[in-house]
């Protein structure tokens, strides 16, 4: 199933289950970091989208999406996936397979 015709079929379910075609074309085209763009281990929310600023001595400060600064050991940080594997359908096809990718 990839045209949003055939995710009609799951009704209200299917933004959760799969992008739009629109969706997927932005995500594509989206400027993506690969090198500072992580998911970082944090206390309310078991894992947040950051961005790295800084490394030194096994630690790591990472700008949060919500704006807050966290500084982590090198352990509670996890390198992002791009974009476009956002709600893929086949988990083997990531860049990154761990646990906040998967969540």
């Amino acid at each position: 199933m990839s045209s949003d015709q055939e995710m009609a079929i799951f009704g209200e379910a299917a933004p959760y289950l799969r992008k739009s075609e629109k969706e997927r074309i932005e995500a594509q085209n989206k400027p993506f970091d690969a090198k500072t763009s992580v998911f970082v281990a944090e206390p309310k929310e078991s894992f947040v989208k950051g961005t790295v600023q800084s490394r030194e001595g096994g630690k790591v400060t990472v700008k949060t999406e919500a704006g807050a600064t966290l500084t982590v050991k090198e352990d509670q940080v996890f390198p992002m996936n791009p974009p476009k594997f956002d709600k893929i359908e086949d988990m083997a096809m990531m860049t990154h397979l761990h646990e906040p990718a998967v969540l």
